[in-house]
């Protein structure tokens, strides 16, 4: 009996305790998830930018604002021979207006890795601001079978090995979903995705991490009279500036940024 009137004077206190402490700890573990989840609004990404290429015609860049959109990719390259005629005129009025800039390949999958890098690093100022090089990786039905997987992915080493010791910088490779899945997936893990989702947040088998984020094709940006894809780097801006860092990009300071609003 005196054990039973102890335990009940006690109880309750330890009861009401037990029970809070699971409320610490139940909203302690929605936070982490959602922390760790992807938002799935790409407005809700700081860091934003573009990217573009001959069918996006002659661009105004004075009209676009280089304090809203972060960084700019530029197509330079596809294949082995082909160099996007605007590329040299984007590449010089982009820089000159304060924009970070780089420059993407489209990959071929019928042509040599050694042939593309080549054709890239004819076409591509070697600038230590420039933002790391980007191969475009995507599944095409006409040249996916010229070689094996095996094959095909050493050829894309060979490129990215190539690229990496010209520029002295990790490339990225861009990517759809069914290229990776079918071709990449479980192979180049160090090398940085920039994945091409408009349905909603990346999805790739694995679930690998991702830097960039294509979300839309059809964006509108002043000075530019098509549509244009929009981009946006998964990161905080003090991600974004660990990552130009990184790789040996000097941030714009705060007047330079404002002699181009």
């Amino acid at each position: 009996m005196q054990k039973h009137q102890i335990w009940s004077r006690y109880s309750k206190p330890l009861l009401v305790g037990f029970g809070f402490l699971v409320i610490l700890v139940t909203i302690a573990m929605v936070y982490l998830y959602l922390m760790k989840t992807p938002s799935s609004h790409a407005a809700d990404y700081p860091i934003q930018g573009f990217d573009v290429s001959h069918h996006q015609k002659e661009i105004q860049w004075q009209q676009i604002p280089p304090e809203k959109y972060r960084f700019v990719y530029l197509k330079a390259t596809e294949g082995g021979d082909f160099k996007d005629t605007r590329f040299q005129e984007n590449w010089l009025k982009a820089r000159e207006r304060g924009f970070l800039v780089g420059a993407y390949h489209f990959y071929r999958l019928c042509r040599d890795g050694s042939i593309q890098a080549q054709n890239f690093i004819d076409s591509v100022p070697n600038k230590p601001d420039a933002l790391p090089p980007v191969i475009d990786l995507e599944y095409d039905s006409k040249c996916i079978n010229t070689y094996s997987k095996e094959q095909l992915l050493n050829e894309i080493q060979v490129m990215h090995d190539a690229l990496k010791k010209h520029y002295g910088k990790q490339p990225i490779f861009y990517i759809s979903k069914a290229f990776y899945n079918i071709v990449l997936a479980g192979n180049f893990p160090n090398v940085p995705l920039w994945v091409r989702e408009y349905k909603g947040l990346p999805d790739l088998k694995d679930q690998p991490a991702w830097l960039f984020w294509q979300h839309t094709s059809q964006g509108k940006i002043p000075g530019i009279t098509t549509p244009v894809d929009l981009n946006v780097f998964y990161g905080s801006e003090q991600q974004w500036l660990e990552f130009l860092k990184k790789n040996a990009i000097a941030v714009p300071s705060s007047e330079e940024q404002a002699k181009y609003s």
